[in-house]
């Protein structure tokens, strides 16, 4: 696994490209002057952990013939702001799922990936609290 940077402008404006040729542009959102035209890594960290848990939840209910109509997640990361540098301390997770099968189910693969298989999440677990929650068809389970 690899990805390459190239600066964009005389500006925090840079482009991140992995071995496939896709990418994605960073800024730093704690500039003064100018717009920002990026995702902050912090945010990109924020991304990794509803990515990587999403391909993790789809693929165990795929696996017992599961397919969610819907998987959409909200992230949040709290930060000791004032600190540097300035890490997640906790990150909140609420996961939305739908479709016709059990808050078990859903609750269970949450807990799989979350417990044994995101790497994102374990790779940030070691400073920051990871609390999820799941709802199925607009129910907390």
């Amino acid at each position: 696994m690899n990805v390459s940077l190239e600066r964009i402008n005389e500006d925090y404006l840079f482009e991140v490209t992995n071995s496939s040729g896709m990418s994605i542009r960073l800024d730093n959102k704690s500039k003064t002057t100018g717009e920002v035209q990026g995702v902050s890594p912090m945010e990109l960290l924020l991304m990794g952990i509803a990515g990587c848990s999403s391909i993790d939840i789809v693929a165990i209910l795929n696996k017992q013939k599961i397919n969610p109509k819907v998987l959409k997640m909200h992230v949040l990361g709290h930060r000791h702001e004032n600190d540097v540098p300035a890490l997640f301390y906790q990150i909140d997770i609420n996961i939305y799922l739908e479709g016709d099968f059990s808050a078990e189910k859903a609750k269970r693969a949450a807990q799989l990936s979350f417990d044994k298989y995101c790497s994102v999440s374990k790779t940030l677990e070691p400073t920051a609290k990871i609390i999820h929650k799941v709802f199925l068809n607009g129910i907390e389970t």
